[in-house]
Parts: C-alpha cells; sequence; structure tokens
C-alpha cells in the first residue's frame, strides 16, 4: 500500500513509511442483511463456477484422450517435454509444473492445449477462493478489517469473471461465463488486458490486509495464496508466442496498418473505439440528448439522487443507457457502477455545474479503494461534462474522488478534483480527454493502460514537508499491458503553489510498483516541475526495471538536461518508440474508441 506521504520522513514523524494503524480505534462491524444475502449469491456462483470448470475440464480431457489406451497406467509427477516449455516461458515455472500435473490430462497435452488449461486451471483457484473467502463473512470484523474483506470480494468477484471472459476466447468451445453473461467476442489484446487487470485485483486485495493482523487477515492470506503467481503465468504462457514484446506492450498492436487507421480516424477526428451513436452523444448538446434517466435534486427528475439512477439501470447491458444529471451538487456516500453495469453514460450540465462530491478518507477506517466519491467498473462506463470531487483535505491524506476499473471507459471533459490520490485509474483500458485534474501527491495512480489526451493537470500546494508527484504507476508484471501515457497535456501549477512551488518541488512521477511505466509525449511543462523529473519511491527501488520516457515535451519545466540517470528512464527520440504509447497503439484494443464520439489523436499527432 502507498505511504502517507513519502519514504523520505523519519520513521516517527507522521506520515512516514510506515502505515501501521492502531486497531483499538476501530467499532466493531457487522455485515448487513444486504451484504449478508450477497455473500449467500457470491457462494452459490462461485459454487457453480467451480462445478462448471470442474465439468468442462472434463469434457475437455475427454475430447483429447478419447482415442487414447485407456490402461495407461498412473503418469509420474515428471513434468512432460510440452509442460516444460510452457513452464519456461513463465516467471515462477516451480509452481507452473507443479500445478499443472496436478490437472487432469495436462500429461497428454500439447502445448497448445496447455495454454487454454492454464486458464480453466486458473480459473477454478480463483472461483474456489471467492467461495471460501465468502465463507467467513460471519467473522467478527472492526471497520478497517471489514473495509479490506468487502474489496476482496468485489476484486475476486471481479477477476473470476474476467478469466471467464478469457477462457471463453482462448478455448471458444468451452462455456466458462457466469449465468447471465453471453459468450465473450474478443481478441489477443482483450485477453492480456483482463489478465493484467485479474493480477491488479489480486494486488488490491492482498494490499489492503496490509499493515493489519488478525484471523481474517491470516484466513485470507490462506485463501488467496498463489493467485497471483497464477495469473501471472497465465499472462507469460499466453504472450510467450511473441518473443519480440516492447516491456510488456503485445506484439499484436504492433502489427496494425497503422497508417490506414489513423487516416480513417483523423477524417472525423474520433477514435475507433465506440459506435456512431456514442460519438453523437458525446458531441451534441445536452439538449439534444434524450436521456433515459435523468437525475435531478430538486425532484423534477426520474430521480433524485445518482444512486438510485445506477440501481435502475440495466445490467449486463449492451445499449447504451444515459443517465443524464443536472446542475446541482451531489453528495452522495461512494457512489459506484459495478460490473453488471455496463454501457452506463453521465452526462451533466459541465464543470463545475454537475458536481459529483465526497469526503471519505483512509481515516474513515477504510482502504483507498474505498475512500472514492464515485467509482465505476461496468464496461462501457462514460462521463461527460461534469466534475468529480473528494473535499477531504491534504491532512486527511488518501481520499480518492474518482475510481475507474472499467474496460473501455471514456471520462471527457470533466474536472477531478483531490489532494492525495486524487483519481486512481484502477485497471483495464481508459482514455480521459479535455479534463482538469488536480492534485498533490501521487494524483494520477494505478495499473490502468491509460491515455491522458489534452487534458490540463493542476499540481496543487500540499502539506508542509510533502512532494508532489503527479503520477504512481503500480505495474507488477513485465506481461502486464499497462502503464500511463500523457500525450498532448499541460502541467500547471495552481495559483497557491505557484506563490510557494520554491519550497514544494513537484515531480512527474514515482514508481509504485516495480515494472512501473509512464510517459510524457509532446506535453507543456509548467516550471514547477523538478529539473530531475522523476522522484525514487524508496532508495533504489525499481529504478532498472522501470519504463519513464519522455517525448518532445517543452515548456520551462520540460528541459531533460538534469533529469534522472536511472537505467528505467529514457528520453525518447524515436517516433517508432513514442507511438507505441498513442491510442491507437496503446489502448486500441477492438476498435472501441470511435464509437464514443470522443474527439482523440490516434497517433503522435494529426
Amino acid at each position: 500500500m502507498k505511504p502517507l506521504n513519502y519514504g523520505r520522513l523519519g520513521p516517527s514523524e507522521p506520515g512516514g513509511s510506515s502505515r501501521s494503524l492502531d486497531q483499538s480505534q476501530f467499532t466493531n462491524s457487522h455485515p448487513s442483511p444486504s451484504r449478508k444475502r450477497k455473500v449467500i449469491l457470491l457462494s452459490l456462483l462461485s459454487a457453480a463456477l467451480i462445478i462448471a470448470s470442474a465439468v468442462s475440464a472434463t469434457l475437455l480431457i475427454g475430447l483429447r484422450t478419447r482415442a487414447s489406451d485407456h490402461s495407461t497406467p498412473v503418469v509420474a509427477r515428471k513434468p512432460t517435454k510440452a509442460i516444460s516449455k510452457t513452464c519456461s516461458k513463465t516467471r515462477f515455472p516451480t509452481l507452473c509444473v507443479n500445478s499443472l500435473l496436478d490437472f487432469p490430462g495436462s500429461t497428454t497435452a500439447s502445448e497448445k492445449d496447455l495454454v487454454h488449461i492454464s486458464f480453466n486451471m486458473t480459473l477454478q483457484h480463483f472461483t474456489k477462493a471467492l467461495y471460501l473467502s465468502s465463507g467467513i463473512s460471519y467473522l467478527q470484523m472492526d471497520t478497517r478489517v471489514r473495509s479490506a474483506y468487502d474489496d476482496c470480494l468485489e476484486l475476486l468477484d471481479d477477476s473470476v469473471d474476467a478469466l471467464s471472459r478469457s477462457l471463453s476466447i482462448v478455448a471458444p468451445s468451452m462455456d466458462g461465463n457466469p449465468a447471465g453473461q453471453v459468450q465473450s467476442i474478443g481478441s489477443t489484446e482483450d485477453v492480456v488486458t483482463w489478465l493484467s487487470a485479474a493480477l491488479t485485483n489480486h494486488d488490491t486485495c492482498t494490499e489492503g490486509f496490509t499493515d493489519l493482523n488478525g484471523a481474517v487477515k491470516d484466513q485470507m492470506s490462506d485463501k488467496l495464496k498463489d493467485l497471483s503467481e497464477l495469473v501471472s503465468n497465465c499472462l507469460a504462457i499466453f504472450s510467450g508466442t511473441d518473443s519480440d514484446d516492447f516491456s510488456g506492450v503485445p506484439i499484436q498492436n504492433r502489427r496494425r496498418l497503422m497508417d490506414a487507421e489513423i487516416s480513417k480516424e483523423n477524417a472525423d477526428d474520433l477514435p475507433s473505439w465506440l459506435g456512431r451513436n456514442e460519438r453523437r452523444l458525446l458531441n451534441v448538446p445536452v439538449s439534444a440528448i434524450q436521456a433515459d434517466i435523468i437525475v435531478s435534486n430538486d425532484g423534477n427528475g426520474t430521480y433524485k439522487t445518482i444512486a438510485e439512477a445506477i440501481k435502475k439501470a440495466p445490467e449486463y447491458s449492451n445499449r447504451r443507457t444515459i443517465i443524464y444529471v443536472r446542475a446541482g451538487r451531489y453528495e452522495e456516500n461512494n457512489l459506484k457502477v459495478g460490473r453488471k453495469k455496463r454501457n452506463l453514460m453521465f452526462i451533466g450540465d459541465g464543470k463545475g455545474k454537475t458536481v459529483i462530491s465526497g469526503s471519505k478518507s483512509i481515516f474513515d477506517n477504510v482502504t483507498t479503494f474505498h475512500t472514492a466519491s464515485f467509482a465505476a467498473t461496468g464496461a462501457g462506463f462514460i462521463a461527460r461534462d461534469m466534475t468529480f470531487e473528494n473535499w477531504a483535505g491534504p491532512a486527511k491524506h488518501q481520499a480518492v474522488a474518482l475510481r475507474v476499473g472499467a474496460d473501455h471507459a471514456v471520462v471527457y471533459r470533466c474536472n477531478i478534483i483531490g489532494y492525495q490520490d486524487t483519481l486512481y485509474v484502477h485497471s483495464n483500458r481508459q482514455f480521459f480527454r479535455e479534463c482538469d485534474i488536480y492534485g498533490t501527491v501521487d494524483f494520477i495512480f494505478g495499473n490502468a493502460a491509460v491515455v491522458f489526451q489534452n487534458c490540463s493537470i493542476h499540481a496543487r500546494k500540499p502539506m508542509a514537508f510533502q512532494k508532489n508527484t503527479i503520477t504512481a504507476q503500480n505495474r507488477k508484471d513485465p506481461n502486464q499491458n499497462t502503464g500511463i501515457s500523457i500525450h498532448a497535456c499541460r502541467l500547471y501549477a495552481t495559483p497557491e503553489l505557484e506563490a510557494a512551488k520554491a519550497s514544494f518541488p513537484t515531480y512527474l512521477g514515482r514508481p509504485w510498483k516495480l515494472y512501473s511505466r509512464t510517459v510524457y509525449m509532446l506535453t507543456y511543462m509548467g516550471d514547477h516541475i523538478h529539473p530531475r523529473g522523476w522522484l525514487e519511491w524508496n532508495a533504489t527501488f525499481a529504478l532498472d526495471t522501470l519504463y519513464y520516457g519522455e517525448y518532445m515535451n517543452y515548456g520551462p519545466g520540460g528541459a531533460v538536461g538534469q533529469r534522472v540517470k536511472w537505467p528505467g528512464y529514457r528520453v525518447i527520440t524515436s517516433t517508432v518508440e513514442a507511438s507505441k504509447f498513442t491510442v491507437a497503439q496503446f489502448i486500441y484494443g477492438s476498435s472501441w474508441l470511435p464509437s464514443t464520439g470522443v474527439a482523440f489523436l490516434a497517433g503522435l499527432s494529426v
């Protein structure tokens, strides 16, 4: 878990690298009736998925071995050549070999078969972990532990879904989807994205228990054992056929006929993610839009609260549902667009007019994940012309205004305002255009594959002894296709920081995890940016494994002569290398952006 401020503070100072909390300050928290119902449903779903995965595995093995000799003796634990070769591609080869040997039929499987066998086996482990984890909800938990536990249930559920969809693409004849979902249609980029998200979900879950102790943490640690390594192995095995990889960017993204795509997209200045209807919706005036649901806190809409609107929106919908939120301040309790609420579009009356606000922080004894004023995990989430704010203030440390874990998400012409941890770009593919983002410490953080384009990023005045860092990217595996790309944006200091910038340096980012990846391209940088550019997380951590790049930035803070000399930092001079972090190559997958109607640059420039 990210520290309150920085490891540079002494261990006895408030906000130092230690994050331990006094458990005696917490009140007991018991699961509510609605939470009990949810846990029961999760348990039933998990049990069904375990059975479904086992049946599909049996069918697969039966198909592969029907013609074989039924008198074949029991195979010893020595791995086959196919298993050895497959597992040699992974970061955890011993676990890979042992887990595959435990799976029926693996010793007669080809390398190709072992790809979907590894997915199926990993899905079964996650499903079992979700089932067993949901079974301890009855335990007494204080507020902080309950928060971490609830995060894990939600994240495990999301990961089971991501793995199920991935399996349906890798082995389309096997139906591993939960009830209520259609068979997935997708690409290899989708699979890498969903596996990357599952790995990030597990990371977030386990981090929620950092600095906690007790029976719940111990039991969850046992139930979550090896899950991260299993997903990592799936990523490595699936990506193993593409040896010419660029720091985790799938090679498939680089095989496209980019000239033709860029030419086509620039014709209407829109990207290729979304359909014709969404293009229109992102450009026409609010008065011309026929909303499905209208929210107005004065009572003149369909509902008075955004929470009611989200609740009434359909689940698993392939049709765009438009929720128009009229001007006003909506201070509701941690609004969330869950995974089942797909293709929701929120339209406001403009920045500063429609304001979704909250004040949750880690000082409320919840996880950072839980502090978001607004969170979205439903695929196809779009927000336009509104403000997301967390006004907890700098003294409350981690306090998220907007958290996005939705795949194919677009945030357009929005304000995102906070201090530390303002914007949590948690996972999957995201695009931000013409947004204003305000914060202090790590105020754009997470592990999505995300591009910010034509945005204004405002550093604010932090607390005494703090330093500003714009990004904290947490890519933990070299095969994840994630990172933060800041393209054609502007970096400013707010007036209060401008007056004190000599005392509060601002850095472009610091590495939260071992393979942290962030690039700035064609971006204006004000003189509040420190000449070194980047800040260490903790001594030498990740300096040789991170990927930090700058390409043709400008302004008084854009000079690279005094930048850090870390092995993983580079001044990018090649347009080919820089282009790998554009919309067209970094988050293009499945041509989803154009359908949103958001104007964008597919390549480096028009």
